[in-house]
């Protein structure tokens, strides 16, 4: 059963115009980026109960593989927890899609095996109280899946990052960020970080501000 950790308000993200533009591109990206092949790779070998942490509009849902038991997918903009709701229809593993903030998960303490966020760290708002509330719903040694962009390339392209940061980019892009640290945010949280890998985004093509991502894996650790 759910249970919430916090006040956070259910809506507390509200981004309907955004909402709308990523799901059209998140689709073609699927494709056209190799997002879909990222996600395959992200999600390989997973076990057991699953909680995924800003499921967007619910496409990581087809790459859960059979031996996952059961996904409790949180999704705080109401748009594309609707169309995340749609796609757990689709799903082949059993998908139950949740409103609720990164940084007041709605759900039980030591109660998953493993966790996923995927392009989500970027935007909450609180990532150190994200991060806090992730260790909590893991259980002792659980995995935490990830691939999330943030700070890379040369000098010019770091002040470009923290210069839209600064300006346009989190107000037109949802409150996305492009110069965060995931990897260290992660081991700042107590993390154990497993083996993890640089990703550009797209594979091919241009190198945008939002390209540099890292995908791999992270573990509560047994003893806290």
């Amino acid at each position: 059963m759910p249970l919430r950790s916090g006040k956070v308000p259910r809506d507390a993200v509200h981004h309907p115009l955004f909402a709308r533009y990523y799901a059209r591109i998140s689709v073609a990206a699927e494709t056209r980026m190799g997002m879909g092949r990222v996600r395959g790779r992200l999600l390989d070998g997973l076990s057991g109960r699953v909680l995924e942490i800003g499921a967007g509009n619910g496409l990581n849902f087809a790459h859960y593989p059979g031996t996952v038991s059961e996904v409790v997918a949180i999704e705080s903009e109401r748009r594309l927890r609707k169309l995340a709701v749609e796609a757990a229809l689709r799903a082949e593993v059993p998908v139950d899609v949740v409103p609720g903030a990164a940084e007041a998960l709605p759900v039980k303490s030591e109660g998953f095996d493993a966790a996923v966020v995927s392009l989500v760290l970027c935007s909450v708002r609180d990532v150190p109280r994200a991060l806090g509330e992730l260790r909590r719903v893991l259980r002792p040694g659980g995995e935490v899946r990830f691939f999330e962009h943030g700070r890379g390339g040369g000098r010019v392209m770091t002040f470009s990052q923290r210069a839209l940061d600064r300006t346009v980019w989190p107000a037109l892009n949802g409150g996305c960020h492009l110069s965060r640290e995931p990897v260290r945010a992660l081991r700042d949280a107590g993390f154990e970080l497993g083996p993890y890998r640089q990703v550009l985004m797209p594979e091919q093509g241009p190198t945008l501000p939002a390209s540099y991502c890292v995908l791999g894996t992270a573990f509560r650790p047994l003893g806290g």
